[in-house]
């Protein structure tokens, strides 16, 4: 997710500014409580739109450097800048920028459904209901050919994991925020990136359900097809239809009694 007006260097401290990576500038700590002068420059900086997620943080050494202060400040405000879900750290790989507003919908609406629990699901269920018929439909007349290789990539690899729920769930989340992506705002890929990750627990309950994941498949194939044909109209209602096959699978017996083993385990 790669997507207010705030800027970053004020006139008066010009003077004391250092540039770090591409561009990104800061200014030297000198007052207490460093780490939080350090979380507040970064958020700046992500306000701004100069760090965008995805982008990664320099090594702990490299900013202990560049804000002038020990790596202990620096592990600090990293620390801080995780728990407010602005960036996530990767063993081996480092400190990424992440989309805040994304996971800071997230987690409300994973606690209103943990709360809720079904009817929770149900409400969610609802929203996607209303939200991607008409995603589809925007797609169809915006989707560039990155998304569209993602959505093909997803239905393949849907079509070979009928015995790999981890890999057929993954590409399916992957296929319907490749269709979000498509429709070109970002405010409706954030949307849906927080509501279809809560979805994981239904998919898992389709993928068994017999012929579940085939049905899935042909509706998800129905949906590419009116995308690459740039028909909104045919989108939208293939879209609809395959929310109205997930809605069934998921209340069924099978899907029920599959429901009922995983939150006994």
């Amino acid at each position: 997710m790669r997507y207010s007006n705030q800027t970053i260097a004020r006139a008066a401290l010009r003077s004391s500014v250092h540039r770090l990576g591409d561009g990104v500038v800061y200014k030297l700590v000198r007052t207490s409580r460093l780490y939080e002068q350090i979380v507040q420059q970064i958020e700046e900086s992500i306000v701004s739109g100069t760090l965008k997620p995805g982008d990664q943080l320099p090594p702990e050494r490299e900013l202990a450097q560049r804000f002038g202060v020990s790596r202990t400040a620096v592990r600090e405000a990293v620390k801080a800048l995780r728990e407010k879900g602005l960036v996530e750290a990767f063993s081996g790989r480092g400190t990424f920028i992440t989309d805040g507003t994304t996971q800071a919908v997230r987690q409300s609406l994973d606690l209103m459904v943990k709360i809720g629990q079904q009817e929770g699901s149900n409400h969610l269920a609802e929203v996607r209901a209303i939200l991607e018929p008409s995603i589809a439909a925007l797609a169809a007349s915006r989707i560039q050919e990155p998304e569209l290789a993602t959505m093909r990539e997803a239905v393949s690899v849907m079509d070979r994991s009928g015995e790999d729920p981890d890999a057929y769930i993954e590409a399916d989340l992957d296929f319907h925020l490749a269709l979000a992506e498509g429709a070109a705002n970002p405010l409706i890929l954030s949307l849906l990136d927080s509501i279809v990750g809560l979805l994981r627990e239904q998919r898992l309950r389709i993928f068994n359900v017999p012929g579940g994941p085939e049905r899935g498949q042909t509706y998800h194939k129905r949906i590419l097809s009116a995308v690459e044909r740039r028909d909104a109209d045919s989108a939208r209602e293939a879209m609809r239809a395959h929310l109205d096959q997930v809605r069934e699978d998921s209340q069924s017996p099978m899907g029920k009694r599959s429901a009922g083993k995983q939150h006994t385990n």
